[in-house]
């Protein structure tokens, strides 16, 4: 079976205008990438540092994280200001800094919006609890009465994705307890109202700032968020949301008349490509139940890539893997748009720790098939992106003591289970200790997360020197990706393999296989490999190991 993304070739091969269709891109999170003053949190400065360490990596461009005003309840997906900088992370002028030098190494930069909710502290909501009820300031967010005497029950019995109830209730300028209003996240982030004319028109305003300041697109927050069902009914399953911390409730995502907004932002973003000749990209983080419902988000008007989770979020499993990349082929790639593969990111464990806890072997075999992995995306047709310190092969960090976790989930529930601080602890560049060149004050500076001891393993520093390395897998990788013409966009057929192995064919004959067990298997192409995760003499396929192959002839 043959599965085409579209017709094409590799990254050496593409039209300049269509560099998004199988770019790989480097998700920066802000305040963990490097510090360059020396307060222990990442900052945009440290980014434009950090530049040629990236283009030497190999990748295309880079995503950041919210830089904006912000309380920091949720570290910057909590918006106070969308039109300016956070002076923890710098100012405008750093900014235009980072886009000079980024355009300078022929890199992409884009940013990460909020549309969906703003922070409690952004002007319009605090105008809102000034304004009182029916006024045109509350009309811009979801305020209700609450239900039972004296309005003491939620409008309506929804829960927040972080934990408790999706509403809260406001204190009147009168001193009573007044309206409520919803917030799918946390109280610090109230859901605007998109059926409000004034939202979409503030965010076309937005978007304008910021690519006329040269940004090449935009990675949308909760994309399948946006409009809430009219009459905000009670859901069938009201804790659903908080119980996966998944987009799940139908009345609370999802919604038709988010794809109008999509179809506006992508002729804005078109305007400014006819404009100048770059093409700006929209990438969407769409949480909806199945690949066809994916789909929807990037017919040829809406956006133009849509993150898929479903290869994050599959076992290791090699008819698991295989189901997933076929059913997004099939239905992604079928509307003209290449399928935008993701194996790691700010919400996920790491997948050194992730596919490790599946096996019985600890983190080596974690670490392998956090690898192979690798490999295996790299070679799909589309796109990819890869999360910061994923290229150093880190492993969640999953001992950090309660008092320093800061993830609004822990705040909000008590619990653990599932929060992110693990993955977003700072990078490790050089050094056998804590801060380990992340921050650059003085001796005894903290990072705002703590990191462990063992970070030395993961170093930067340590990385570049040694050719095993996770770093050289992924440079390796990226190399031959941007050099050979049967990677990027093109075809996938599926050849025949046992049954722990997932192996297919990209354009004129490069094969990749990934061995999904434990045991070596025969490999699908006889020679020694272009390139392998791991190990891998000439006609064997070792277990947790993927290997590209150029075909000699001998595989149909």
């Amino acid at each position: 079976m043959t599965l085409t993304a579209t017709a094409g070739h590799g990254l050496s091969h593409r039209p300049p205008h269509r560099w998004w269709r199988d770019a790989v891109i480097y998700q920066v999170y802000v305040r963990s990438f490097l510090d360059s003053t020396g307060d222990g949190i990442g900052d945009l400065a440290g980014v434009r540092t950090g530049l040629p360490y990236l283009k030497k990596l190999g990748v295309d461009g880079i995503w950041l994280s919210p830089f904006y005003p912000s309380p920091q309840q949720d570290h910057g997906y909590d918006v106070a200001d969308y039109c300016d900088v956070d002076p923890v992370y710098g100012d405008l002028a750093e900014f235009e800094l980072l886009i000079a030098a980024a355009q300078r190494l022929d890199m992409k930069v884009l940013l990460d919006i909020v549309p969906n909710h703003c922070s409690s502290e952004h002007a319009w909501f605090r105008e809102a609890l000034a304004a009182g009820p029916d006024s045109a300031a509350r009309a811009r967010f979801h305020f209700a009465e609450g239900r039972g005497p004296g309005g003491d029950v939620p409008p309506n019995n929804w829960h927040a994705m972080f934990g408790g109830p999706a509403w809260s209730r406001v204190t009147e300028a009168d001193g009573h307890p007044g309206q409520w209003y919803l917030h799918m996240f946390t109280p610090e982030q109230p859901d605007l109202n998109w059926r409000n004319p004034e939202t979409g028109a503030h965010f076309e305003q937005v978007l304008r700032f910021w690519l006329d300041r040269g940004v090449d697109g935009f990675r949308i927050d909760v994309a399948a968020g946006l409009f809430k069902h009219p009459e905000l009914p009670d859901s069938p399953d009201p804790e659903a949301d908080a119980r996966t911390r998944d987009s799940v409730n139908p009345l609370a995502w999802n919604q038709p008349e988010v794809h109008d907004v999509w179809r506006h932002w992508r002729a804005v973003c078109e305007e400014y490509t006819v404009r100048d000749g770059r093409e700006r990209l929209l990438v969407g983080e769409v949480s909806v139940p199945t690949a066809r419902e994916h789909a929807r988000y990037v017919r040829p008007d809406e956006l133009h890539q849509a993150f898929f989770f479903d290869l994050l979020s599959a076992p290791w499993d090699a008819a698991a893997f295989r189901k997933v990349v076929s059913e997004a082929m099939q239905d992604i790639a079928g509307t003209g748009s290449t399928v935008t593969w993701v194996l790691n990111n700010h919400d996920q464990v790491r997948t050194v720790t992730r596919y490790g806890e599946s096996g019985t072997e600890g983190s080596g075999l974690g670490s392998a098939r956090a690898r192979a992995a690798a490999l295996l995306m790299l070679a799909l047709p589309g796109a990819a992106y890869i999360y910061q310190g994923e290229e150093l092969g880190l492993p969640e960090v999953v001992d950090l003591p309660d008092e320093v976790l800061t993830d609004p989930i822990f705040r909000r529930t008590g619990s653990r289970a599932r929060i992110r601080d693990g993955c977003r602890v700072p990078l490790p560049w050089s050094g056998h200790a804590s801060p380990f060149g992340f921050t650059s004050g003085a001796e005894g500076a903290k990072p705002w997360l703590p990191q462990p001891g063992w970070f030395a393993e993961h170093a930067t520093d340590r990385a570049l020197t040694d050719t095993r390395s996770f770093w050289h897998l992924y440079r390796d990788g990226l190399q031959l990706r941007r050099g050979l013409p049967q990677l990027g966009e093109g075809s996938l057929r599926w050849l025949d393999s046992p049954p722990d192995v997932l192996a297919f064919v990209r354009g004129d004959g490069l094969v990749c296989a990934v061995n999904f067990g434990t045991a070596p298997v025969p490999a699908p192409v006889s020679g020694a490999p272009l390139l392998s995760s791991g190990p891998c003499p000439t006609g064997a396929l070792p277990g947790s190991t993927a290997a590209w192959w150029i075909n000699d002839g001998t595989t149909p």
